[in-house]
């Protein structure tokens, strides 16, 4: 399950990530949840960004979610990207 992105902010450290399937899957995807979360919310990036499974996530972190992923979008689908090729992924950290 490589992280590929650390969002920080005065409340939450939100961890973006892959499951190793996920690259079996057809459509660029990341799992979204914080530190305490026990099911991670599944967010499609294409070919709309859209909600594939809430989690355990609150529709308030939901609509912070699709912003953090609205605001990074590409960065996100270069990892993906890179993800799908097999090449290493380095963490992303942004602080709010």
């Amino acid at each position: 399950m490589p992280k590929i992105l650390l969002y920080i902010s005065s409340k939450f450290t939100w961890i973006f990530l892959f499951y190793g399937t996920d690259i079996n899957e057809n459509r660029a995807h990341v799992h979204v949840g914080k530190r305490d979360t026990e099911k991670y919310c599944k967010i499609w990036l294409e070919p709309t960004i859209s909600v594939a499974d809430k989690g355990d996530l609150s529709e308030q972190q939901i609509k912070k979610i699709l912003s953090i992923i609205e605001n990074h979008k590409e960065k996100l689908m270069n990892q993906w990207r890179k993800f799908v090729k097999g090449e290493t992924i380095k963490i992303i950290t942004v602080k709010e």
